[in-house]
C-alpha cells in the first residue's frame, strides 16, 4: 500500500487550521470580552491619572489577575509588549493552503459541478480568488464611508452583501465550493483586519510612545471597530468550518438562503454575549430564543420536499444497483477506478448488495435529499436516477 501524499497533506493543514483558528478566536472572544467588563479607575485617583481608562480583576488556575487597559498608552512602555497577530496570519496561511489544495487543485471534484455551471478550472479558480480579493476591497470602502457612523446599519448592508456573495458563488460553484469561499471571504477580512488596519494602528500607538508624543487615538478605535466586526465574523465562519458534514445545508437548492439563515443565527448569539458581557444579559435575553426559533425554521424549511409519487411502480434493487454502479462505484469501491479517491472516501463502498443496503440513510441524504453526491456530479447522474433511488427507499429498500 502506498504512501497518499496529498491525504496527509490535507489532514496536517486542516489541523493546524484548527489549531490556529481556535487561538485566533479564544483571542478574539477574550479581549472583546475584557474589554466589555473593563471598570473606571476611582477619578482622581493614582490609576486615574497615570491614564488608566478600565481595570479588571479575575481569579483563574488558582491565582488572581489585575489587568489594566490605558485609554491611549501608559507613561512608559514594558520591556515586554505581547502582540496578537500570528495567530491571525497563519489561520489565513493555512486556510488558503488548505483551500487550494482541496478545491483549487481539485477543482473538476470539489469546485465545479457542470450542471451548475459548465466553466473550466482555470475560470473557477479566478472567480474564487477573484471573489476573496473583491470582497475585501468593498468591505474596506464600506468601513471608510458615513455608512460605519451608524453601526446597525452598517451591519445589515455588510449581511445582505456577504447574503448576495453566497447567491452568486452558488450560481458559479458547487453548493460545498460557494461555503467554502463564502468562509474564505470571511476569513480573509477577518485576517486582512488585522494586517492592514489592527496592527497598523497598534504600530502607531507605541511609536508615538517611544518617542513620549501623546499619542492619536484614532488608529486605535478604528482598530478596535475592526476587533469587534471580526468577533461577529466568528460564529457564521465556525459554522462554514463544518457544513460539509451536513449536505442538508450545502445540498439544498437554496443553500444560499439556508447559509444566511444559520449565519444570522450565529450573528444573534454572538451578540447575546457581547450585551451579557456589558451588564445587559436581561435585555439580551430575548436574543436566545430568537436565535433558537431561527435555527429550526431554517431546519424546517430546508427540509427535503422532493416527494415520492404515489403509485409508482415497484422498484426492483437490480435497477438501483445498475445507478449506484454506474454513478458512486467510480469513487466508493474496494479499488476505486478514480485515482483521485483511494482508498474509498470515508470507506463508504458500494461493491456488493449488503453495502448498498448498509448506507441506504447517506445515500438518501447524500443523492436523493440533496444533489451532494456525486461530487460535482462528476458521472452525471440524471434526475431520474434519483428520483428512482428515492422510490425504491420510499418502498423499502428491499433487496428484490
Amino acid at each position: 500500500m502506498g504512501f497518499d501524499f496529498v491525504e496527509w497533506l490535507q489532514l496536517g493543514l486542516r489541523w493546524i487550521h484548527i489549531i490556529t483558528g481556535i487561538a485566533w478566536i479564544g483571542a478574539s472572544f477574550y479581549f472583546i470580552w475584557l474589554d466589555m467588563n473593563l471598570t473606571p479607575p476611582k477619578k482622581d485617583g493614582p490609576k486615574d491619572e497615570a491614564g488608566v481608562g478600565g481595570e479588571l480583576w479575575a481569579i483563574h488556575g488558582g491565582g488572581f489577575y489585575e489587568v489594566q487597559k490605558y485609554r491611549v498608552a501608559p507613561p512608559a512602555l514594558p520591556d515586554h509588549l505581547h502582540w496578537f497577530k500570528y495567530e491571525a496570519y497563519f489561520t489565513w496561511i493555512s486556510g488558503f493552503a488548505l483551500l487550494s489544495v482541496l478545491y483549487y487543485f481539485g477543482a473538476e471534484i470539489y469546485l465545479i459541478d457542470r450542471s451548475v455551471a459548465d466553466i473550466s478550472a482555470d475560470t473557477a479558480i479566478l472567480i474564487g480568488i477573484g471573489s476573496l480579493v473583491g470582497s475585501w476591497i468593498i468591505y474596506d470602502l464600506l468601513c471608510k464611508s458615513p455608512l460605519i457612523r451608524h453601526q446597525g446599519v452598517f451591519g445589515i448592508v455588510l449581511f445582505l452583501l456577504l447574503t448576495l456573495a453566497a447567491w452568486g458563488l452558488s450560481q458559479v460553484f458547487s453548493g460545498r465550493g460557494a461555503y467554502i469561499h463564502v468562509g474564505a471571504i470571511i476569513g480573509t477580512i477577518m485576517a486582512a483586519n488585522v494586517l492592514m488596519i489592527i496592527m497598523p494602528g497598534q504600530r502607531a500607538l507605541v511609536a508615538a510612545a517611544e518617542r513620549g508624543e501623546a499619542p492619536d487615538p484614532t488608529p486605535g478605535l478604528k482598530a478596535k471597530q475592526r476587533s469587534l466586526h471580526n468577533n461577529y465574523f466568528t460564529l457564521p465562519v465556525l459554522f462554514i468550518m463544518i457544513s460539509n458534514h451536513y449536505p442538508g445545508t450545502f445540498g439544498h437548492e437554496y443553500g444560499w438562503l439556508v447559509l444566511a439563515g444559520l449565519a444570522l443565527v450565529g450573528i444573534l448569539v454572538r451578540h447575546f454575549f457581547n450585551m451579557k458581557n456589558q451588564g445587559k444579559a436581561k435585555q439580551g435575553f430575548v436574543l436566545l430564543p430568537i436565535a433558537f426559533i431561527l435555527f429550526f425554521v431554517v431546519a424546517y424549511l430546508a427540509a427535503p420536499n422532493r416527494e415520492v409519487a404515489s403509485g409508482a411502480p415497484t422498484v426492483q434493487f437490480s435497477e438501483v444497483q445498475h445507478i449506484i454502479t454506474e454513478r458512486c462505484a467510480s469513487c466508493h469501491a474496494a479499488n476505486p477506478s478514480n485515482e483521485d479517491f483511494r482508498p474509498a472516501p470515508k470507506g463508504v463502498k458500494f461493491d456488493t448488495a449488503d453495502e448498498i443496503l448498509r448506507e441506504v440513510t447517506r445515500i438518501r441524504q447524500q443523492v436523493v435529499d440533496t444533489d451532494a453526491m456525486p461530487l460535482g456530479n462528476l458521472t452525471e447522474m440524471t434526475q431520474e436516477e434519483r428520483d428512482l433511488i428515492g422510490i425504491w427507499i420510499a418502498q423499502g429498500a428491499n433487496k428484490n
